[in-house]
């Protein structure tokens, strides 16, 4: 099932522009390592859904995987062949805003070359360039 939020205040949100760099949510917290936006976008709902599952499969029992990212935003659409005028159109689907530099997805509990290898997985299904990025010591 693919994420949505409970309820939102107006269904209909406008297109937005993508600025400048994440300024939160940009390190690896929960995990050891993670999975990095380098270019802005709109992931849906059902791509996040997608790499949860691939992760997931790839996982098994063994480690830990985060999703840091939520879709907040509707995106509409408006039938094909319809005629200009007519209004907005209805939401089609949900998708998550990022910024260059959003940590998508962190894995914990796994060596780091089973990590290499289910965040490449993961990166073939995102829409955006991505790159696997590592906890800094604090």
């Amino acid at each position: 099932m693919a994420l949505m939020p409970k309820r939102v205040k107006h269904r209909k949100s406008q297109r937005g522009r993508i600025r400048g760099e994440a300024t939160r949510g940009n390190r690896v917290v929960f995990g050891e390592f993670g999975l990095q936006s380098e270019q802005p976008g709109w992931l849906a709902a059902a791509t996040i859904e997608a790499g949860r599952v691939a992760a997931q499969q790839y996982l098994r029992e063994e480690g830990r995987l985060f999703v840091r990212v939520f879709p907040h935003k509707s995106i509409t659409s408006i039938p094909l062949e319809t005629r200009m005028g007519k209004g907005k159109g209805e939401p089609d689907f949900w998708a998550a805003v990022v910024k260059p530099g959003t940590i998508l997805y962190e894995i914990s509990g796994v060596t780091e070359d089973a990590a290499r290898m289910c965040l490449s997985r993961l990166a073939h299904k995102m829409p955006l360039r991505v790159r696997f990025v590592k906890r800094r010591a604090q």
